[in-house]
């Protein structure tokens, strides 16, 4: 009984409880994107498998994840760093 009292006070003006609920649901949510990520790393292996380049797949996944103008700007100034070594 004196934990369940203890959860519901505020202890130095925090919350025990709430704060609880917040830690609980961060854990929850930490192994969902866990099991997110094995997801991910599997669809990889399996289009490494089929002779996909990988490197390349999450450079193309990085780049759709922009807005286009962001892309362009990124490819302009790549471009333009290129030009200045020599290497375009």
């Amino acid at each position: 009984m004196a934990d369940t009292e203890a959860d519901n006070n505020d202890v130095g003006g925090v919350a025990a409880a709430e704060l609880r609920q917040f830690i609980e649901r961060i854990e929850r949510l930490e192994e969902e994107k866990k099991g997110i990520q094995d997801d991910i790393k599997d669809v990889y292996g399996e289009l490494k498998g089929r002779g996909y380049d990988a490197k390349a797949v999450r450079k193309i996944v990085t780049i759709r994840r922009k807005d286009a103008r962001e892309r362009q700007e990124e490819e302009s100034i790549l471009e333009l760093y290129m030009n200045a070594l020599g290497m375009a």
